[in-house]
């Protein structure tokens, strides 16, 4: 990656200015006032100034940080003036997920209302006919995944060379995804003078590619996370042995508190998800064998607390906000350190608190203790206590509920 000495640099030592200083429309700070905000997040105050005056922009934060309002917000203010014409839209903001695409829209909406803009959301597993119909119709801004955006483009149903301002949201999970290819292919169709603004949560080769390619002297802004951020999850390594490792994920299910549970694969998932639901515990699976309507619906039943226990693969790391959600337990450990922390990131954002527990078999003591060291958390370890004879568990590690 080769960033120039022009940009900056944000260790999230300054002060906090308020949404008004950092030059946004009236309307948006209206709109800000109205839904409760009072003051930015340390990323959106520091990536603002700079997205708003039309620069490029390579943002790291960690997930959970307020992301993104900070694209957000400068997309709809840059996205003022001429109205989007048929099939023409002037803002294209790509994530990796359907989930995060349908977050990133409604969580746009009432900002794209308050300016008098329209967002369209372009993701696969919804009607290609109707998403068609609402380009054909005009929209000022398009949130979308790369797949579908790519099919509509390719039937003539999008043309991006009216696009003045591109976001790529968590570019290194779109990496991760393979999506490289589809990505680099739809941005070689946005014009040369486009803005760019690139967010992720990590930086590695794949995303150092893209900041080459498509990024002219981007300021740079690395929004470090606070002690009392790092403070508010808790890390907490449990070793079990394969016999009652399920025991030990009943137990945890069962408390009552809303629960994220992650495992490696789609049967995993399925497994788990009868074996609590036999136990009376409200659960229900997430991955990517379920229709968008029913991903849609699960999502919605785990908001509204409906419930309690969502099980799930690694298509949930990106894209899942649940307020306050306090825990989330790793049932198979990840791959990856990146997966760690993205999995972690569902709990203690915007300021709550948290914890993440991992399960760990005998054999797997050394990988997630190098994961770890990797990703730069520090865990409390304990061990779990075998059944009793009556099926009680003595000596639990497992954190309390918070």
């Amino acid at each position: 990656m080769n960033v120039s000495p022009g940009t900056s640099d944000t260790t999230g030592t300054q002060d906090t200015p308020s949404f008004a200083d950092l030059g946004l429309p009236s309307p948006l700070l209206r709109e800000l006032t109205r839904q409760g905000i009072a003051e930015p997040f340390e990323i959106q105050s520091a990536t603002l100034p700079d997205a708003l005056a039309g620069r490029d922009i390579l943002a790291r934060g960690r997930t959970g940080s307020g992301k993104t309002l900070a694209f957000g917000l400068a997309v709809l203010a840059r996205s003022t003036g001429p109205r989007g014409t048929p099939r023409q839209p002037r803002a294209l903001i790509l994530v990796p997920t359907r989930e995060l695409a349908q977050q990133v829209s409604q969580a746009l909406a009432p900002y794209a209302r308050s300016l008098g803009l329209r967002v369209a959301t372009v993701v696969g597993g919804r009607s290609i006919s109707a998403q068609a119909r609402a380009l054909r119709a005009g929209t000022e801004v398009v949130v979308a995944t790369a797949g579908r955006l790519a099919d509509l483009v390719e039937r003539g149903e999008c043309r991006l060379d009216g696009v003045a301002v591109t976001v790529l949201d968590e570019a290194d999970q779109m990496a991760n995804l393979g999506f490289l290819p589809q990505i680099t292919a739809l941005l070689d169709q946005v014009p040369p003078g486009a803005q760019h603004l690139l967010f992720s949560a990590t930086l590695d080769r794949d995303v150092d590619a893209l900041v080459d390619r498509y990024l002219t002297d981007p300021a740079v802004h690395e929004v470090h996370a606070s002690a009392e951020a790092l403070a508010a999850t808790e890390h907490h390594l449990v070793e079990v042995d394969a016999a009652h490792k399920q025991a030990a994920v009943t137990e945890i299910a069962a408390r009552g508190e809303q629960v994220l549970l992650f495992l490696e694969t789609r049967d995993a998932v399925d497994r788990l998800t009868g074996h609590l639901l036999d136990h009376g515990v409200r659960a229900a699976a997430l991955h990517g064998g379920r229709s968008q309507a029913q991903r849609s619906r699960t999502l919605e039943q785990f908001k509204a607390g409906q419930v309690t226990a969502l099980v799930a693969t690694n298509v949930a790391a990106r894209g899942i906000h649940i307020d306050d959600l306090a825990l989330v337990v790793n049932v198979d450990p990840p791959g990856h350190h990146k997966d760690y922390l993205h999995r972690g990131g569902r709990t203690a954002r915007a300021g709550a608190s948290g914890t993440v527990v991992t399960l760990v078999l005998p054999h797997q003591s050394r990988v997630v203790a190098q994961l770890l060291e990797r990703a730069g958390i520090t865990a409390q370890t304990g061990r779990r206590a075998t059944a009793t004879q009556g099926g009680s568990h003595r000596g639990s590690a497992i954190p309390p509920a918070r």
